[in-house]
């Protein structure tokens, strides 16, 4: 079989695309996950801080980033990765999603009670068990929810493949 090489322009046309995002994982003082509302998607109501990155971002600043523009926290590093996501396209998106999520730490109540949000991107924060936010999220939202949190408290990032878009 001969290989025939590609400009690198005209290899990279042929490659998958995909969209970056970073996102936060908080937890209250008693390990609660605490996830902020979404006004704008019923199909992923229940979110990180977190968003897409802007050219020329790295993952960890869009994640720094969207924090900050979400809730008001600013998070310091060094960065701690929990989780990689990914997911295929579908039919509501075009392109894969590529996805990190670092740890924040735990919030105090005042923390919490100080998060400021966006009303055009979160309407409510909410620290509530695993358990609690099973019966309010996807089952695949829940799931990446639980593998972020045994990555944090084993200290082993997960590797989340399960995010497709729907086909």
């Amino acid at each position: 079989m001969s290989k025939k090489w590609l400009p690198p322009e005209e290899f990279a046309a042929t490659l998958p695309k995909a969209t970056i995002f970073g996102a936060v994982f908080f937890t209250d003082e008693d390990d609660r996950p605490v996830q902020l509302r979404a006004t704008y998607s019923s199909v992923h109501p229940w979110q990180w801080p977190g968003g897409v990155a802007e050219a020329g971002e790295r993952p960890w600043e869009t994640a720094v980033r969207e924090c900050r523009e979400e809730t008001g926290i600013h998070v310091s590093g060094p960065p701690k990765l929990l989780a990689s996501v990914f997911g295929l396209p579908g039919k509501d998106w075009p392109l894969a999603t590529v996805g990190f999520v670092f740890d924040g730490g735990r919030l105090s109540p005042g923390q919490i009670a100080g998060i400021v949000l966006d009303p055009e991107e979160h309407d409510q924060v909410r620290a509530l068990s695993v358990p609690e936010w099973r019966e309010l999220m996807p089952g695949r939202d829940h799931a990446r929810l639980e593998a972020v949190v045994v990555a944090r408290s084993t200290g082993m990032p997960a590797y989340f493949d399960a995010w497709d878009w729907e086909v």
